[in-house]
């Protein structure tokens, strides 16, 4: 029987997500705002805008309106599955959220000297990464590879639990996963980077997807 995957994505946007949970091995249920169904094997929390600074603590210092409503319902969502001890994968926003919920902080925006390797107006921007030998990502991939990014924040300083599994250039975090629960993020978006979106310049994202399916059956 395929494990159910609640997912927390932006309003009206989830296509991407779903189909790659599937290709996966997953049934994703959800979409915008979804209640907390502990029912399901494992959460993915989704891509979209920034997160209330207020949540970190900090002053607005780039960040964009924030979603209020979607906020709260992801940090609910990740209490509600962390307290159970079931899988998370935060993939770019949401590794934010997961980081932000440990008690976390962001850049709010990455300095110029930064910026043009992770966002551009005509979309994802591809760059390598330096994995951590032994997590997860140094153990799928080896010790470099190329993601895609489209974003404007980063996880500055990170939450309680969490070790940094990936850096790029400048030593902006790539990825996390936490000490002792099945609990991953990654800045970059692996559901267009696998399957019917595998791109040539990039990484196969299905790894990380199989990964985290794989959590979420043991």
């Amino acid at each position: 029987m395929e494990p159910a995957i609640l997912i927390s994505a932006p309003a009206g946007n989830w296509d991407n997500y779903s189909s790659a949970v599937r290709r996966a091995g997953g049934a994703p249920l959800g979409g915008y705002c979804p209640p907390a169904d502990l029912s399901c094997a494992g959460l993915l929390l989704c891509g979209g805008g920034d997160a209330d600074p207020a949540l970190y603590g900090a002053e607005n210092r780039g960040s964009q309106p924030p979603d209020p409503r979607r906020d709260r319902a992801e940090l609910a969502l990740i209490d509600a599955f962390l307290s159970a001890g079931k899988p998370v994968l935060g993939i770019c926003r949401g590794f934010q959220m997961l980081n932000i919920a440990l008690g976390g902080t962001l850049i709010q925006d990455l300095p110029p000297e930064l910026a043009p390797f992770h966002h551009g107006e005509e979309g994802d921007r591809i760059h390598p990464v330096r994995t951590a030998p032994g997590r997860f990502l140094g153990r799928l991939y080896g010790p470099v590879l190329a993601v895609n990014s489209s974003h404007h924040q980063a996880a500055a300083r990170l939450g309680e639990g969490l070790i940094p599994c990936a850096w790029s250039e400048g030593g902006v975090a790539e990825a996390a996963e936490h000490v002792s629960l099945p609990v991953l993020g990654v800045q970059f978006h692996p559901e267009r980077m696998s399957w019917d979106r595998r791109r040539p310049d990039a990484a196969d994202g299905a790894p990380i997807l199989l990964h985290f399916l794989s959590l979420c059956v043991k």
